[in-house]
């Protein structure tokens, strides 16, 4: 049980106290997990999960298993770690890394007996104790490239993703909680600013009043990590909207801001239709898809200066119709325009 009074640093302290999953699984859901604790899960694990799996059991078969399985000395490690209250629910939103020797196959791909650190993000939703809702996302497309597996084009992004720059992630004394609504507002107010776009310059949504000139993009396995205005343009926001110029978002399930953080998380957070060239190196298909997303924001002063971003790749692939997993015994020659 998670002390309702002191609900993040006990959460903080069951997760170290259990950081060692292979070793620790058992116990940790069992300190953490109600009985009838749902699990909305990226793919490939949602294969099995449908629209979210129900209970510390399934959670453990189909979520914790198939990783204790593939990667040994499995230990979570977390950098950044947020609380708030969301449409009167209260929240845990965590970001950081799954790290394990690839030691057998994971729904197919071939180990490398090294070892990998796997991005998660992740949120849950606390009640009397317990967490009774929570929603993950791991890097996969970043684990498939690691394993020369990604069939696409090279991604245009560069690779890291580090702690915070001011290493202060985890927020665990000492926060103002009027910084938090203060980071709250200033996101919402970049969204609102994203909304804007006119579909021609990427200029019309007035993006450098919320960052600052050096910013840093830490974006997913595909698309890869960006510095600054050029080179995240560049990198992300010209190929992204000529890909997906009519995309929407919503059905947000948790956005909470606390000190200098932010973070949000929907199923699915985006709605759109995949209608131009280039993204990816793809084709465009035509066809409505909905994309899972995770943000984690960090503001200096009166602008945002880093961002942990997740996209459920193998998912929104699989929209396109390619199955990252099913075509691993495929031919590894980039396919899509160049």
């Amino acid at each position: 049980m998670i002390d309702p009074k002191n609900l993040k640093r006990d959460y903080w302290q069951i997760l170290q106290t259990n950081s060692d999953m292979a070793t620790h699984v058992d116990r940790l859901l069992g300190h953490l997990y109600a009985s009838n604790a749902t699990l909305s899960v990226c793919a490939p694990f949602d294969r099995s999960a449908g629209d979210a799996l129900v209970g510390r059991e399934a959670i453990k078969q189909h979520f914790f298993a198939p990783l204790l399985a593939s990667f040994s000395g499995l230990e979570r490690r977390t950098d950044i770690l947020l609380q708030g209250q969301f449409k009167g629910g209260d929240w845990l939103a965590s970001y950081g890394w799954l790290v394990g020797r690839f030691d057998r196959p994971f729904f197919g791909l071939k180990p490398t007996s090294r070892f990998h650190w796997l991005r998660f993000g992740w949120f849950e939703r606390v009640e009397q104790g317990q967490v009774v809702e929570s929603i993950v996302l791991l890097d996969i497309a970043r684990l498939l490239i690691e394993c020369g597996a990604w069939p696409l084009r090279a991604q245009l992004g560069e690779t890291w993703s580090p702690v915070p720059r001011t290493q202060d992630g985890l927020g665990l004394v000492g926060i103002d909680p009027t910084e938090g609504d203060k980071s709250l507002k200033l996101v919402e107010a970049m969204i609102a600013g994203l909304m804007r776009y006119d579909g021609k310059s990427l200029k019309s949504m007035g993006m450098t009043q919320f960052w600052t000139p050096e910013f840093y993009w830490y974006g997913p396995g595909g698309i890869g990590s960006a510095r600054g205005h050029h080179n995240y343009e560049q990198t992300h926001q010209r190929p992204f909207l000529t890909a997906f110029p009519d995309r929407i978002g919503g059905n947000h399930r948790c956005r909470i801001g606390e000190g200098t953080y932010v973070a949000s998380s929907g199923w699915p957070s985006i709605n759109a239709t995949h209608a131009g060239d280039g993204w990816l190196g793809l084709s465009a298909t035509g066809k409505r898809i909905t994309m899972r997303v995770m943000d984690f924001w960090r503001r200096d002063g009166d602008f945002l200066d880093e961002n942990w971003v997740f996209i459920d790749m193998v998912d929104l692939l699989k929209q396109f119709g390619i199955d990252l997993f099913a075509d691993l015994g495929a031919s590894a020659e980039p396919r899509g325009t160049q």
